[in-house]
């Protein structure tokens, strides 16, 4: 059975462990960092987020399991991210844990608060739902830590696109295949995915395509300018050593 105790008793005993999805400039495929992925291995199963996230939201297991991620990819990639200039980690990490000093704590804990800045936090738009979590928000984007933040999973669609205009975010991150198809559909959303790009010229922000499955789909949002991307076009997620062999094998 599924549960939260299931899940604290797996880590418990180390059942869990991280993936890392390589992320790529589109202008010529270069490896510029990698998205941290949890993975349970449970009872001879492999399980992905989507089947054990949803139930530690809301949950002291949700911080359990965000400072665990921290602690092993500090252990994993720490000597990786103070090697090489120019390259980041990206983190998942649950709303309800902004703003209460958790991430700094452990930042701190782990080692990774000297390179911090190299550092991504993603969150959903459930990330910044009231006024709370936005003041949290950007008081994490603009403190001295000089983390970043991404906003996950954007469809171009108003309600996404309001989050950019009420909080501190310094990447956004466009799902590849709906958007690719509404991209080919709709000239309106052809035009909002222009105006992002565009605003890179201005802000201090970027954009992450994932999901790419496709020289095709690769090839669209190259064209329109979106400079980053990740998805199983250019590399399945990878454990950390073979993570960075394949890095080596793309700067």
């Amino acid at each position: 059975m599924i549960d939260l105790e299931a899940i604290r008793a797996g880590l418990k005993s180390g059942e869990f462990f991280l993936e890392y999805q390589p992320i790529v400039s589109l202008a010529d495929q270069r490896c510029v960092g990698c998205e941290a992925l949890i993975r349970w291995m449970h009872s001879s199963e492999l399980l992905m987020p989507d089947r054990f996230i949803p139930l530690v939201e809301n949950t002291p297991v949700a911080g359990l399991l965000t400072y665990w991620v921290i602690d092993t990819a500090a252990a994993e990639l720490g000597s990786w991210l103070r090697e090489h200039e120019d390259v980041y980690l990206s983190i998942n990490v649950p709303p309800e844990i902004l703003g209460r000093g958790g991430l700094e704590y452990a930042a701190v804990r782990s080692g990774l608060m000297d390179v911090a800045h190299k550092l991504v936090l993603e969150i959903t738009e459930r990330g910044v739902p009231d006024r709370i979590g936005v003041e949290a928000l950007n008081a994490l984007a603009t403190s001295k830590t000089k983390v970043r933040i991404a906003l996950d999973d954007v469809h171009l669609n108003g309600a996404n696109l309001v989050v950019l205009a009420r909080a501190h975010v310094h990447i956004i991150k466009i799902v590849a295949s709906p958007a690719a198809s509404s991209l080919e559909k709709n000239k309106s959303e052809l035009s909002r995915l222009e105006s992002l790009v565009g605003l890179m010229g201005e802000g201090d922000f970027n954009i992450v395509v994932e999901g790419i499955e496709s020289e095709q789909q690769a090839e669209m949002f190259r064209t329109l300018g979106v400079p980053f991307a990740q998805g199983r076009y250019f590399s399945q997620s990878l454990s950390a050593a073979p993570f960075k062999q394949y890095f080596q094998s793309h700067l």
